[in-house]
């Protein structure tokens, strides 16, 4: 009895279909590239890092950020960097350097909505793709202390500036993730803060990339 093989195209159809490789755009300013802690600490490099480790791929995450930018300098600086066509997640968070400059509310609302809107369409204008990241609390950290800061009115302006991404976030259907009241908790926890005191340390950030990644994880097992 002779068998015969089954069609090449039949026999396709037992093979697991090749897993999906996810890109990941983080656009921001210190509190994205992680100043005073190493690359590997930073909350996109974890973020990818449980992703994978949870069984998915993904590629490292393209970061657009510097510390010190404002939403215009960030907008500079996108205007300035070469993108893919579109990437499965994009994270934004910025406005820290508008609260510290004094920059106004207004101001911030008009830019950050271009922003968003642009994070948006790097998302392939999948809104339910972009996460916006709300400001950390600086004025809680021993350097607004030590520089004579008013912890109250740092805390007050960041809430206003808060409010402002909160409600653009829900304006554009996009997700909010809030961890502003976790960068509260730095004044009175050393280990929250890197080393000059200021910003987070990858103790914090790792609180982010769960939140973080969570979100992006419920994405992918769609």
């Amino acid at each position: 009895m002779n068998l015969v093989p089954l069609p090449l195209v039949s026999q396709i159809l037992y093979f697991a279909p090749m897993s999906k490789t996810y890109s990941y755009l983080a656009l921001g300013d210190s509190y994205t590239i992680g100043e005073g802690v190493p690359v590997y600490e930073n909350f996109p490099y974890q973020t990818v890092q449980r992703l994978r480790k949870a069984g998915y791929q993904l590629y490292a995450a393209e970061i657009v950020a510097k510390t010190g930018w404002t939403t215009d300098e960030l907008q500079a600086g996108i205007d300035n960097s070469s993108f893919l066509n579109s990437y499965d997640v994009v994270s934004l968070l910025i406005g820290v350097n508008n609260q510290y400059r004094g920059r106004s509310i207004q101001e911030y609302t008009e830019q950050f909505e271009s922003l968003l809107q642009q994070a948006i369409r790097f998302a392939g204008s999948q809104a339910n793709h972009v996460f916006v990241v709300s400001i950390p609390d600086w004025g809680a950290t021993p350097y607004a202390t030590n520089s004579g800061r008013n912890a109250a009115i740092i805390a007050h302006e960041i809430d206003a500036f808060n409010a402002v991404n909160k409600s653009l976030a829900e304006k554009h259907a996009v997700h909010y993730i809030d961890i502003t009241p976790g960068t509260r908790l730095a004044g009175n926890d050393p280990s929250l803060l890197a080393a000059d005191q200021l910003h987070p340390s990858g103790k914090e950030y790792t609180l982010w990339a769960e939140k973080l990644a969570s979100g992006m994880q419920k994405l992918m097992s769609k």
